[in-house]
């Protein structure tokens, strides 16, 4: 073969691996649920990102997202004086033109950009970016989006530059907010931070859990996509994939929050995602052995750190492993006695459901 047709064939070969990792979902989706993929926190040139807003779309798309939100700043536009844009709906308009007849949904959004407190708010699902500006009044620009019927999250509550010690906690505002029902959700990971103390607000006040990338830059520069990271994703447990489904489900609180190698969310949820991507064969005995074998199999994308919590020893492995991801395991399992089941009691040490929490929950042989 010739330098040329080996040159080709190599080619051919990276483009073949990289549609087919494109192709492949994060997560297989639980039963009677669609597992919506999201980024509700991404910035243009319309504020102070980096890029246009159709980028923004190319990126998504490429990534495998299926829904977005463009927020940029209201307040904030340090190149105004370069992309003057007195319509602050405008991102959202070049996005969303740029994403008919893709895969991707953009729905309307906005960053509401306060000191501490309340700090940024995102707005989410809004009909008219312009009325949320009010420059003199901290509050009237959230009272707005809720007039829209927008979902309103806080944004890095653990953001060094508002909250010099990392730690998220509520101001009076925050409580008066929250208990009027005005703000709906709470990010526990924003680009490259994470917060327990956020998750436990979330979980005290029946706030959304989220992850965003609240990405400014190039986002496969920022997360190191090329090399196999990812950006910050909520992923919404969604009766269909309708817009209006989406939202209904975020509202009542049904998301997962893929950040780096963590998967985040409330015990329900999570072990539902966990348990439709996690999965054990039947067992088997070798002739005169009475050690079992199992193989588990895990169809996420992200690796399952799994802590073996049951009464049982393994023959190879300590009760501390990890499953790769789309891969498999074979553990050898000593039972004692042959049996025709086994019920698998595991701790996903890298499955987050509250502070210092871990995901527990067993799994059936089949």
């Amino acid at each position: 073969m010739s330098f040329k047709h080996q040159l080709r064939f190599l080619v051919l070969l990276f483009f073949g691996v990289l549609v087919n990792a494109q192709n492949k979902s994060f997560f297989v989706s639980p039963p009677n649920y669609e597992l919506i993929s999201t980024d509700l926190h991404i910035h243009t040139v319309f504020s102070d990102g980096s890029v246009w807003p159709d980028i923004r779309v190319s990126e998504a798309i490429r990534e495998g997202l299926d829904l977005i939100s463009i927020t940029d700043h209201l307040e904030y536009q340090p190149h105004k004086s370069d992309i003057p844009h007195p319509d602050r709906n405008r991102s959202f308009d070049i996005a969303n033109a740029a994403a008919t007849k893709k895969s991707l949904s953009v729905i309307r959004g906005a960053e509401i950009t306060r000191s501490m407190p309340p700090g940024h708010i995102n707005a989410v699902f809004v009909q008219d970016v312009n009325k949320l500006l009010f420059p003199d009044d901290v509050s009237a620009g959230i009272i707005e989006a809720n007039k829209q019927n927008a979902f309103v999250f806080w944004n890095h509550p653990n953001w060094a530059r508002q909250r010099p010690d990392g730690i998220a906690k509520l101001d009076p505002l925050h409580e008066e907010l929250i208990g009027k029902g005005l703000i709906h959700g709470i990010e526990v990971a924003n680009e490259t931070i994470f917060s327990d103390e956020a998750i436990t607000i979330a979980l005290e006040n029946n706030l959304t859990i989220l992850g965003t990338s609240d990405i400014h830059g190039i986002a496969d520069w920022k997360f190191k996509i090329p090399e196999g990271g990812h950006r910050p994703i909520t992923f919404v447990l969604s009766r269909s994939k309708s817009v209006e489904d989406i939202k209904k489900a975020l509202f009542e609180g049904k998301t997962m929050v893929w950040f780096k190698d963590l998967i985040i969310g409330r015990e329900d949820h999570l072990s539902k995602i966990v348990k439709a991507n996690l999965t054990a064969s039947s067992m088997s005995y070798n002739k005169n052995e009475i050690i079992a074998k199992v193989k588990l199999k895990n169809q996420a994308a992200t690796p399952l750190n799994l802590r073996y919590k049951g009464l049982y020893t393994f023959h190879e492995d300590s009760s501390v492993f990890i499953i790769p991801p789309y891969g498999e395991k074979t553990i050898l399992v000593k039972t004692l006695e042959r049996k025709t089941s086994l019920e698998l009691p595991f701790e996903l040490l890298n499955g987050i459901t509250g502070a210092k929490k871990h995901l527990t929950f067993s799994l059936l042989t089949q």
